[in-house]
Parts: C-alpha cells; sequence; structure tokens
C-alpha cells in the first residue's frame, strides 16, 4: 500500500470513529503491517493536509481524533444554542488542584483551600471522568489518592499533563477559566450555578481558555 492509500484509510477510520483512536488501533487498519514510527508520520502529514480547513486532526491523550477548530466555535453554537454548561468555583478549584498537585488526598485539596471540601464536588469530578482514585496513601485512615484522568486531558484538548499552562504565573484567576471551559452534554443549571470568577461570593461561568492558570483562594462551603 502507497502513501496515499495509506493516509486515506486512516483518515476515513477517524473521521468516522466515535471516540480518539490510539495508535494500537490505527495499527490493526493495516494488519500491524506498518510500524508505530510510519504511523506517526502519516498522521502528521495527514494533519498537515488538513492544515487551513475548519477541522483539525490531534493527538490527545487517548488517541487521534478530528475536531473542529476552536474559531469555528462561533458558527458551530448557533446549530446547538443551549446553554453552555457551569460548575462552581468551589469545584474548579478542586479540580485545578488535582490537575496540578497529584496524587493528592481531599485532605490535601483541604489544606490548599483552606476550607472543606464537600463530598458532592469530589463526586462530581468523579462523575465526569475527570478525576479518579488511583490508591490510597499510607496514613491513619488510608485516604485516597485523587488524579487527573485521560478523559479529563481530551476533554481539555490535550496529549498529556505537560500541556497544561504553567502554574507560577500572573493572572489570578486565569487557571480556573482555562479548567472552566470543559464541557459536559448533561450538565444543568440546578447542579452546576452560574458566577463569574470575578465574584468570590457568586458561580463562575465557563469562559474560553487563556495562557497561563493560577488558583487562587475560595471562601468557606458547607459540609456535606
Amino acid at each position: 500500500m502507497n502513501t496515499s492509500d495509506a493516509k486515506r484509510v486512516l483518515e476515513t477510520a477517524l473521521i468516522c470513529a466515535p471516540a480518539p483512536l490510539p495508535l494500537r488501533e490505527l495499527k490493526v487498519l493495516f494488519d500491524d503491517q506498518i510500524g508505530a514510527d510510519t504511523l506517526r508520520m502519516l498522521l502528521d502529514e495527514l494533519a498537515a493536509d488538513w492544515q487551513g480547513r475548519g477541522v483539525e486532526l490531534v493527538a490527545l491523550a487517548s488517541g487521534w481524533r478530528f475536531q473542529s477548530r476552536p474559531e469555528m466555535r462561533v458558527w458551530l453554537d448557533r446549530l446547538h444554542p443551549e446553554k453552555p454548561p457551569h460548575y462552581s468555583r468551589a469545584a474548579l478549584e478542586t479540580l485545578a488542584i488535582v490537575a496540578y498537585r497529584q496524587p493528592v488526598t481531599r485532605g490535601d485539596i483541604e489544606d490548599i483551600r483552606g476550607v472543606t471540601v464537600s463530598s458532592q464536588i469530589i463526586k462530581q469530578l468523579e462523575d465526569r471522568g475527570w478525576i479518579e482514585a488511583i490508591g490510597y496513601r499510607e496514613a491513619p485512615g488510608r485516604p485516597a489518592l485523587f488524579a487527573t484522568t485521560r478523559q479529563f486531558l481530551d476533554d481539555l484538548g490535550l496529549e498529556s499533563l505537560s500541556q497544561l499552562p504553567p502554574l507560577e504565573s500572573p493572572g489570578g484567576d486565569a487557571g480556573l477559566a482555562a479548567l472552566a471551559n470543559l464541557s459536559a452534554p448533561d450538565a444543568s443549571d440546578d447542579e452546576q450555578p452560574q458566577l463569574p470568577l470575578d465574584a468570590p461570593d457568586e458561580p463562575a461561568v465557563l469562559a474560553e481558555p487563556p495562557q497561563s492558570p493560577a488558583i487562587p483562594a475560595s471562601p468557606e462551603e458547607p459540609t456535606p
């Protein structure tokens, strides 16, 4: 099979796939007769072929996929004018701490935030598939250690944690806004109140991801 035909096979499989495809699955397309290095080269060439179009080929944590470019969002949103999902400031702070300090326990999160973290927030992030317990700390009570998932990286459009914006940088609430770009199709206003990021006593609104994150403090929230 020549390069042109191989790229056509990859293109078709990726366009029709319902989820990102890892290299091991893409190799199956060619009966494992094409190695990983050759596949990466073909994928890079295919991504270059799609430059300048409204759709791009990207590498994510769980594999490769075609997706619309960010600048197309303003038009695509007109097809689905539903309100975007919203997450409380406390949930965003908790997610940011797990993302940048993982693995962490619930106690670690509470020490950093300076307030109690409700079980509902932890469950919400677990239900969304963005954090998970990966083990237990050898300490009294053996608290669970939380870390982010591949789904978290996929939803942020990242291939690895190293692509997260630098933590130590100016910008205040910028880190929360970056994580606030995550989407959840089944979210509702009842379970995720809308609050602006610059108002400590109100909810944080989903925003376009900026370039530099930080983890600000939040007012105390009720215990579960």
